[in-house]
């Protein structure tokens, strides 16, 4: 059984947590109290997204602003083109479970 990776109290709402699930950098995301779960790297030039801002269910990359929608890991604007890699996330209780 897999262990948690989080707590659900320490995601609130409009707010991320960046984390490790086997090996693999993912950001959570609050979005209107669900939370989703997205790998941390910008397709576009592999950075980091954990350090930008969470607006609605869009996170922008602070290198060069492509922003990605969280609830689907769609590219919304250039210069990314490719999609992130989302994970399913389950929650018990304060625990939240993701899937990679």
């Amino acid at each position: 059984m897999p262990h948690p990776v989080a707590k659900r109290s320490a995601v609130p709402p409009g707010t991320t947590l960046r984390v490790e699930v086997d090996g693999v950098e993912v950001l959570l995301c609050n979005v209107d109290g669900e939370i989703y779960a997205v790998e941390d790297l910008c397709t576009h030039d592999g950075g980091p997204l954990d350090q930008g801002e969470l607006q609605g269910c869009r996170i922008m990359c602070p290198r060069h602003g492509a922003l990605f929608d969280v609830t689907s890991g769609r590219a919304l604007t250039l210069p990314a083109v490719v999609p992130l890699p989302t994970y399913e996330v389950r929650i018990e209780g304060d625990d939240i479970f993701v899937e990679v």
